[in-house]
């Protein structure tokens, strides 16, 4: 069963937290850990890139010259690909580049994120990091007794308020996330994972095979038209009206 400790406002062990070794005690897979990072990063490409073919350049609309007789190579038009200003020939066009991934193996691959961090030591548990005045220096001195200063670093909070989200957004090496939105990408970026005590819980309840929904968003319920066709009929049957 992994065990985590939690640390205290100042550093000092104050517990430890058993965690369900079926959540964060799975085999660590690296090529579905490599997938989904793949995924995540293919999904952020805006997919914007665009170049102009031969039929869409300006100019070019006769011909150079006539076809026989001058000694030249036969030429249709300035714009054909081989000329200086021409089309680009198969360039790129807009398009998405978004992967699809099993429910199911996201959130394994979301376990295993977690149980790596587990196992190098990369993974520390408060049980709770306010800072009430919202300025940036009273958090990396929370943080700074931690023994996190400058190396990459994820906080996973319960809750991302106004105040925290103030104290954190100044600081280039610290990311800031809830459990519903941390990702595979941002745990195994980072050199360090500080999570609340609450944020952790929060997390292994959405991963468990028994718990809620998982951080990942699901697939949109498809319309079931047939059982709608099928409850028109029978009700027309029955003399009564369907909804």
């Amino acid at each position: 069963m992994p065990t985590v400790q939690i640390l205290g406002a100042e550093g000092q062990k104050t517990g430890t937290l058993e965690l369900k070794p079926d959540v964060f005690g799975v085999e660590i897979r690296v090529p579905l850990l490599h997938q989904a990072v793949t995924r995540e990063l293919a999904d952020r490409r805006a997919g914007t890139h665009d170049t102009k073919g031969r039929s869409e350049v300006s100019g070019g609309g006769r011909k150079p010259w006539r076809q026989k007789g001058t000694g030249r190579a036969r030429q249709g038009s300035i714009r054909a690909p081989q000329w200086k200003g021409g089309g680009k020939p198969f360039g790129p066009t807009p398009r998405s580049y978004a992967q699809d991934m099993p429910r199911e193996m996201r959130r394994q691959a979301l376990r295993a994120a977690v149980a790596a961090k587990i196992a190098a030591g990369e993974l520390k548990v408060v049980e709770a990091l306010e800072v009430t005045d919202g300025k940036t220096k009273s958090l990396v001195t929370r943080l700074a007794a931690l023994g996190l200063a400058g190396a990459p670093t994820l906080l996973v909070v319960t809750s991302l308020g106004e105040v925290r989200g103030r104290a954190a957004r100044n600081v280039p090496w610290l990311t800031v996330e809830t459990p519903s939105h941390v990702s595979v990408y941002q745990l195994l970026r980072a050199r360090q994972a500080v999570f609340e005590r609450g944020a952790l819980l929060a997390l292994e309840e959405a991963l468990s095979s028994e718990g809620g929904s998982a951080p990942a968003p699901s697939e949109p319920p498809q319309r079931d038209r047939a059982g709608k066709a099928r409850a028109r009929k029978a009700a027309a049957d029955q003399g009564t009206v369907a909804p």
